[in-house]
């Protein structure tokens, strides 16, 4: 039922993006505005909440729970774990916008900065590691951690309706169908969203390599072409085509970021991450609250409330993701696996690529500024152009985007499938081949639609209402491991009196 409803809403929507895109982009739009007007303040509270929780779990006592029986050992080594829940939870974003998000600040700098200037460029940096930092790992380490929790400690199935059993509202039990039928159609969308990004950085990566013209009539074929990869690498399974496409992708990102860290601005960029860290922690509080009640802005619905929308549409999937490759892990080494680890990656990425462009933009006139604001996706290629081994790492970054599509691709098609089909852990391929074609459709129909703004725009709708279910998410959780870690003391102690009274006979 769930699998008919959900498939049945998204291709309804999809057809219409093909058959009428300018009416679906003018409905989305006014939608916007209304959401971004009235729940902003939701989605950041919300998102601040989830990080304080990951690190309070972190570091307190329930940190020692394990997620499983006592005996179980992680399935995957901590390499190939970090290496799928990173590809699966970020890769195609970061390539997209590891360039263009801090030139996009620079030149067009938050509310109280004047663009163009050194501090633009500060706050630039700034807000890329806090969009891409702790904030989004934490929305996917909770998630994932309620889900996975549930599942291997209370041995229930693999669904976002499991995480809230500890709830003891009926009303809310009896939702629990709803709440699955959400996280499919928020799922669906946040990853056409960064399918969507995919195909136009790589319109841009072929046109800089090959001169492919970019144009829509490119970006579907590219959609089309790479959704029968990603199919055909999730019909394969997890241990084989998700693991080996991820480890893959984490070998070229590295060696892609030592190359710009070496060839560009070396010492420029250690500056940089030395400094926006310490501003990034200073600022930590403002920035995650932060709004503009008194001032005509777009800024932060265009960027934050964006961001904050697309991690939560991707929680689901993500979240299903990682819980199904973390089995034996304890939740303080779940934690650091999640939201630490890969907020690191994320910081080390933008010093070396965003880094590189503010110095070569600012110091060398590269016009990096001018690409980004006539083609978002031309960023990276525009920066590589003006580098040794350009054309190279044009390559390069091209196809880590592609394995990147894929990769991100094949997770969803998976998760999806378990979402649709009551938990089951090996959906079938036919159910898997529907997602991969209806994922597809919904990337293909928002860029007819009008590209990626109207990618933004389908994120922050839909992921709205599934933020009150990760609410109760976290409310459950929180009574359920409080339930579980009392039962283990209780048994413990149990355990120690009849030791004592062994010894005492």
């Amino acid at each position: 039922m769930q699998l008919i409803f959900s498939a049945g809403l998204i291709l309804l929507v999809v057809l219409w993006g093909v058959f009428s895109p300018l009416s679906l982009s003018a409905v989305f739009d006014t939608a916007l505005v209304s959401v971004t007007k009235n729940f902003g303040w939701l989605y950041l509270w919300t998102v601040l909440a989830l990080v304080a929780f990951a690190f309070f779990l972190a570091v307190s006592r329930y940190g020692n729970l394990k997620l499983g029986g006592e005996d179980d050992e992680p399935e995957f080594s901590i390499s190939a774990w970090f290496s799928m829940l990173f590809a699966a939870g970020m890769g195609i974003g970061l390539v997209f916008w590891g360039v263009a998000e801090p030139i996009s600040h620079y030149s067009s700098a938050p509310p109280g900065i004047q663009s163009g200037t050194p501090e633009a460029a500060n706050a630039a940096m700034r807000y890329a590691f806090f969009h891409w930092g702790l904030h989004p790992w934490a929305v996917y380490g909770i998630v994932a951690l309620a889900i996975a929790f549930f599942q291997y400690r209370r041995q229930g199935v693999a669904l976002i309706s499991e995480s809230t059993r500890a709830l003891p509202w009926a009303p809310i039990q009896r939702m629990s169908g709803l709440f699955n039928v959400l996280a499919i159609v928020a799922t669906a969308f946040g990853v056409a969203a960064s399918l969507g990004m995919g195909a136009l950085q790589i319109n841009s990566g072929l046109e800089a390599v090959f001169g492919l013209p970019v144009s829509k009539t490119a970006q579907v074929g590219i959609i089309l072409v790479t959704t029968a990869v990603f199919v055909t690498s999730a019909v394969t399974g997890v241990a084989k085509g998700i693991k080996m496409l991820s480890s893959l992708n984490m070998l070229v990102a590295a060696a892609l970021t030592l190359a710009v860290f070496l060839l560009g601005p070396t010492v420029a960029i250690i500056d940089t991450l030395t400094n926006t860290l310490g501003s990034y922690l200073s600022e930590f509080i403002r920035m995650s609250l932060r709004m503009t009640p008194f001032r005509d802005s777009s800024w932060v619905g265009g960027w934050t409330l964006f961001y904050w929308a697309w991690w939560i549409s991707w929680s689901p999937f993500v979240g299903l993701f990682i819980a199904r490759v973390s089995r034996g892990r304890t939740i303080r080494e779940f934690i650091i696996g999640t939201v630490l680890a890969p907020s690191l990656a994320a910081f080390i990425w933008f010093s070396v690529f965003g880094g590189t462009a503010l110095y070569m933009e600012i110091w060398g006139h590269v016009p990096i500024v001018d690409a980004v604001k006539a083609d978002v996706s031309t960023a990276l290629f525009t920066m590589f152009s003006a580098m040794p081994l350009g054309m190279l790492m044009s390559i390069v970054a091209t196809l880590l985007v592609f394995v990147f599509f894929v990769t991100s691709g094949d997770s969803a098609t998976l998760v999806l499938g378990i979402m649709s089909t009551g938990g089951n852990p090996d959906p079938s391929a036919k159910i898997k081949m529907i997602w991969g074609v209806l994922v597809a459709g919904i990337a293909i129909s928002l860029l007819l639609a009008g590209g990626l703004k109207a990618i933004q725009t389908a994120t922050i709708l839909f992921a709205l209402p599934f933020t009150l279910v990760i609410l109760l998410m976290v409310v459950s959780l929180w009574r359920a491991i409080r339930e579980d870690w009392d039962e283990e003391q209780r048994q413990e102690r149990e355990l120690r009196r009849r030791i004592r009274e062994m010894t005492s006979k």
